[in-house]
């Protein structure tokens, strides 16, 4: 499969065409399934939310099978997800149930704070949420083996490495800036912290719901390739004109 494409279609479509355990990092975040009052405006151009919270695990659980075939061994899947005010247990259920019926079991969470938290909650007893969760998926046999690029700052006199202290915390944007095609992106700058933790040089890296491109962006930066499912035509082109200048600079077409 050609690398550094954003293909205009669903991830299933996409993972189908992939060969097995040929993906170094997954980084994501997929809908999160949010159902709101106002109908007419859910965050999307095209995608509505709007599954049932059984249909809406049993999409994840089959997009996680997806994940166990084509993630290399000792990889991971880094899973942002957050919870709305309409529908706050839906998050807790998904991940349970990626515990108890995948493959993949939760090695970590990491905490992302935004810069900003928009919107206010005008709620009179919920609190205004200024940060998300990425949730470290590996599977179950590789719980103390997957890649992490710690560094070992010392040994103990038994030989026993000592590590240095990555912390779970993460400050990055909320966006690279947000378009009328969709509300719910994540920022490069995210992106770009999540690899220095987690991805070799010159990985492949997938990401099923890639929007307008953030995740192209960072890898093209940092010296990845990328590969990106996304439904939204309109997407994609805002994705690839974003990206153009970057893979000009590295003669990637």
């Amino acid at each position: 499969m050609k690398k550094n494409i954003i293909y205009n279609e669903s991830n299933e479509l996409t993972m189908k065409k992939m060969q097995s355990n040929c993906i170094d990092l997954i980084i994501t975040s997929p809908p999160y399934n949010i159902i709101r009052s106002e109908a007419k405006d859910r965050g999307y151009d095209l995608y509505k939310d709007g599954m049932t919270n059984n249909e809406y695990i049993k999409w994840t659980l089959r997009i996680f099978k997806d994940f166990d075939r084509i993630l290399k061994k000792d990889n991971v899947v880094l899973y942002n997800m957050s919870y709305g005010t309409e529908n706050p247990t839906l998050m807790s259920l998904v991940i349970s149930d990626i515990i108890r019926e995948s493959n993949f079991t939760l090695a970590d969470i990491l905490i992302w704070k935004k810069k900003n938290a928009s919107p206010n909650n005008m709620s009179s007893n919920k609190m205004t949420r200024i940060v998300e969760y990425i949730y470290v998926f590996c599977r179950k046999d590789e719980f103390d083996t997957f890649n992490c690029n710690k560094k070992i700052v010392s040994h103990r006199k038994t030989g026993q490495a000592n590590y240095e202290n990555v912390f779970n915390f993460i400050n990055a944007k909320n966006n690279d800036g947000s378009t009328d095609i969709n509300k719910a992106t994540f920022s490069s700058e995210l992106v770009r912290k999540l690899t220095k933790i987690y991805a070799k040089p010159n990985s492949i890296i997938y990401d099923p719901f890639i929007g307008t491109g953030s995740t192209a962006a960072a890898c093209l930066i940092d010296g990845h390739n990328y590969i990106g499912s996304e439904i939204s035509k309109a997407q994609c082109e805002y994705a690839e004109k974003r990206i153009k200048p970057l893979k000009s600079q590295l003669n990637l077409f």
